[in-house]
């Protein structure tokens, strides 16, 4: 049980909703935080942001694969070349910019 006064107790919701946890869970994260540094909820939205970016990347290579394999079969370069290395370039950028957010962390 934490006493609280009713304007540090609405600060600590403001705080906790915005990370989707409780209260309770929220004063511990940040007791600890100071241990490691970091939240348990920053590292779940960095593992998720690192999911998505490895289910991109994936589909992604499918793509370049099947280029290569027309390309490989007839001798031409699909049209799609372009948007493809586009999307390449775009999850480079995503995963640079994510690698950086970590290492500022």
């Amino acid at each position: 049980m934490v006493r609280v006064s009713p304007k540090e107790e609405a600060i600590l919701f403001r705080l906790a909703t915005a990370q989707r946890v409780s209260i309770a869970r929220l004063l511990v994260e940040s007791a600890l935080a100071s241990e490691t540094g970091e939240l348990r909820t920053e590292r779940q939205d960095v593992i998720t942001e690192l999911f998505k970016l490895h289910r991109l990347l994936a589909a992604v290579s499918n793509n370049v694969n099947q280029i290569a394999k027309v390309a490989n079969a007839t001798g031409r370069v699909s049209e799609d070349l372009q948007a493809t290395l586009a999307k390449v370039r775009e999850v480079a950028m995503r995963i640079d910019d994510t690698c950086d957010e970590l290492s500022l962390t």
